[in-house]
């Protein structure tokens, strides 16, 4: 550190704009460290309520803030600048937001791996999914005004508004009112690997949290069941695949 530097009004220009991000990233991770421990003192679902709570709320005053600060107009809590965007343009925003999604995944992945190995890596990997899954399917269940209960058309529909949608191929077969297969087609990170010359990634262990836990929160009654999925062998035109069913009631 300089030692000429005593005080924020010492920095340089584009230290102080390097200081503005670092200060974006400190409130994204306390934002999420706030949820963490009311997950670990209330519970999950309880969790959940509080944060709808907190992130309308902060939401509000911070938009407001930075909006009058920035210069961009507010209209009905939506940036203007991107209501004055294309159709094209969000979707290629869209786009770019799920890849940095599952870039910033692979990335948190190769640290923990180049810290501690393979096995604490793939643990880690595991244990998120069992939280972030869950969180997503909530997440797109309040966007979408979905019912506690949304059923199989429910989660058609959620499966097509998931980070993974917006990068992905995917496909969703009909198997009749209360059961679908779900495909991925193409994989992001499955088809690098594949250009590149290596074996699948063996990613059943997180799938198998992540697709039953997504399932389960769009609908508590949903079972899941995995078809394939690596180190299992598969088809060329699918990279995993999973059956969702609600078991009939007598």
């Amino acid at each position: 550190m300089d030692n000429s530097i005593k005080g924020v009004e010492d920095l340089s220009h584009e230290d102080m704009a390097r200081l503005m991000l670092d200060m974006f990233h400190r409130t994204m991770v306390h934002h999420t460290l706030w949820f963490r421990e009311v997950e670990h003192q209330m519970g999950f679902k309880k969790a959940l309520d509080i944060m709808k709570s907190a992130y309308n709320n902060s939401y509000d005053v911070q938009m407001k803030r930075l909006s009058r600060v920035l210069g961009f107009e507010m209209k009905d809590g939506i940036p203007g600048p991107l209501l004055d965007m294309s159709r094209e343009k969000l979707l290629e925003l869209m786009g770019s937001l799920g890849t940095n999604w599952i870039a910033g995944d692979g990335i948190w992945f190769q640290a923990v791996e180049s810290a501690c190995g393979m096995n604490d890596a793939k643990r880690c990997n595991d244990s998120c999914w069992t939280r972030f899954s869950p969180f997503e399917a909530w997440s797109i269940k309040e966007f979408l005004k979905l019912p506690e209960h949304a059923g199989m058309e429910g989660l058609k529909t959620a499966l097509k508004f998931r980070m993974y949608a917006s990068v992905n191929v995917q496909t969703i077969i009909e198997e009749g009112s209360d059961s679908i297969v779900f495909q991925m087609n193409d994989c992001r990170v499955q088809s690098a690997r594949k250009r590149r010359g290596l074996d699948d990634y063996p990613c059943k262990s997180a799938g198998l949290v992540e697709y039953s836990r997504f399932a389960e929160g769009i609908d508590s009654e949903i079972q899941t069941e995995c078809i394939g999925c690596p180190p299992d062998t598969h088809p060329e035109e699918w990279f995993c695949a999973w059956r969702f069913t609600i078991p009939e009631k007598y």
